[in-house]
């Protein structure tokens, strides 16, 4: 029997059988047969006022329950639909303190409630790929949250201010009419002027929106949170000490958690047919843990097993094409395609959407075209997808062994090299044009043959489609510096136009003090 079967098999609730059901899903993926619900309809007639209305129903709580406090506290009417029970995992969550100030801020939770969801505190965090010096760095991802508790509290929050949380209530159903859209959960029917889907990746409004279309890359991720290990003092943000092993460049991330030490084996990769299913990716974690670790198997006691798969879609943040319907979190795709798990997305963008969804109930703002505006085009996000490219490759694609981990310890010594200005926001999932400009300028004069390895790796098409937004990640960029902020009664569009400048070229990094979300966020 292999390691995944034995020890997933004597985990409590037998996470074994939710590994094979996430790898038929995973199956279905790779030999597009995604499903293609029908949950949304429309109608011309108005609704009347025959149902519970509301001005905002939320479908998801996990991380809905964010979005939807901060609504409730400004007075609107909020309903958030949850298929179970809201509650937290005990896997903690990893971000960075100083982007925690959120919830301050928000007024969400008081500095000591915040001190209390931090579970867990380290320095510092280790960057490392085979062949090459070890960078470290300090308060990124250091930080693990407590997600029981941090959800419960925002639970009460939302309760006290007058939410109404529908647990057991799974949605089922959408009809959007001109003056609301009814919404079909369980045995009930509600109204609302806006729906928010934040149900994820597979969020059947987002299947539907999608048609069935494949993901243009994907990350797939197994990990365990265990007790034995030797270390458990620093962490890896990412690190890779293996060649190409089954088409794939295999990355790796630890962090120190509160009842063991969490590890993460992740690659990335497109919908094939052949790929790779996640019991064989478990069943490498298994066999390369040792030699990562330092540790012999038999010296843990694992207490969790942690998998998924996170589709990408270069048609991202999801504009739905249904009026007074908006997609958030991960069912927007609103974070890049290195991260997977999207709470520190949510985080950054939380003051962002309250702010946007706030001003569109008040201006009535709710046509699909409007909605539209609150998830823009970002090109400080569209550029990362050549890195992901970079990272990963074709199922018949031939290249050497090493090249990856070499190209990798190549960019990372040189943003280094530039200081930590130009490192910081590329390990924090915020791309700007001037580090980015100073590391290619960098590269291509130190290191002027490793482009004649990209190229044919990633391909022209793609070299040309990533100039395209690299040049309005330029522009973006210069006109979010010339224009001051928005005037005083500026309209809904101007303000919206002005965010997308903002957070385009990643000119919220400042006012998050430098802290934002990685590569691998752990909200699993």
């Amino acid at each position: 029997m292999s390691h995944t079967r034995t020890i997933l098999q004597s985990l409590p609730g037998n996470p074994y059988g939710g590994l094979q059901r996430a790898d038929a899903l995973w199956h279905h993926y790779r030999h597009g047969k995604i499903p293609i619900p029908d949950v949304v309809s429309t109608q011309a007639e108005p609704l009347g006022g025959k149902h519970d209305a509301y001005d905002v129903i939320i479908c998801g709580s996990t991380l809905g329950i964010l979005l939807g406090a901060t609504l409730v506290r400004r007075g609107w009417r909020v309903a958030i639909l949850e298929r179970g029970v809201l509650k937290g995992r005990d896997q903690e969550w990893n971000i960075s303190r100083s982007e925690l100030r959120t919830f301050v801020d928000l007024g969400l939770l008081s500095e000591a409630e915040l001190d209390v969801a931090i579970a867990t505190e380290y320095n510092p965090a280790r960057i490392s790929f085979g062949g090459g010096e070890d960078l470290w760095v300090s308060d990124i991802l250091n930080v693990g949250i407590d997600p029981v508790y941090l959800l419960e509290k925002l639970k009460q929050v939302f309760l006290a201010a007058g939410g109404e949380l529908l647990e057991h209530t799974p949605f089922s159903a959408a009809r959007v009419a001109p003056d609301g859209v009814l919404v079909t959960a369980g045995e009930r029917s509600l109204t609302a002027r806006l729906l928010i889907d934040t149900m994820g990746h597979f969020s059947p409004i987002v299947q539907q929106a999608r048609q069935g279309k494949s993901p243009d890359a994907v990350c797939l991720v197994v990990g365990t949170c265990a007790t034995g290990y030797n270390d458990n003092k620093t962490g890896d943000l990412i690190a890779s000490f293996t060649p190409i092993k089954r088409q794939c460049q295999y990355f790796w991330e630890a962090f120190p958690a509160r009842d063991g030490r969490t590890t993460y084996l992740f690659t990335y990769l497109d919908a094939h047919p052949d790929r790779i299913s996640l019991e064989d990716l478990f069943e490498d974690y298994f066999d390369l843990l040792p030699e990562y670790q330092g540790i012999c198997l038999e010296q843990l006691q694992v207490r969790r097993a942690l998998f998924g798969f996170f589709p990408a879609y270069r048609n991202s943040p999801l504009r739905f094409g249904w009026d007074r319907l908006l997609a958030v979190g991960d069912a927007s795709g609103h974070q890049s395609p290195l991260s997977f798990g999207g709470f520190g997305a949510m985080i950054r963008h939380l003051e962002r959407l309250t702010e946007g969804v706030d001003d569109a109930l008040r201006q009535d703002q709710l046509s699909a075209s409007a909605l539209g505006w609150l998830q823009p085009y970002q090109p400080n996000i569209a550029v990362t997808w050549l890195f992901q490219k970079a990272m990963s490759l074709g199922i018949n694609q031939s290249l050497d062994e090493n090249q990856i981990n070499s190209l990798l310890t190549t960019i990372f010594q040189d943003m280094a090299a530039l200081g930590e200005p130009v490192l910081r926001p590329f390990l924090q999932d915020v791309v700007q044009f001037l580090p980015l400009a100073k590391t290619l300028l960098r590269t291509t004069v130190y290191h002027p043959m490793l482009i004649t390895k990209i190229l044919p790796h990633v391909g022209i098409p793609a070299v040309f489609d990533w100039t395209g937004h690299y040049l309005g990640l330029a522009v973006y960029s210069a006109l979010n510096r010339v224009l001051s902020a928005a005037p005083q009664g500026a309209g809904y569009y101007w303000r919206r136009w002005r965010e997308s400048l903002v957070y385009g070229s990643g000119g919220d990094y400042g006012a998050h003090s430098g802290e934002d979300s990685h590569l691998g966020e752990d909200s699993m």
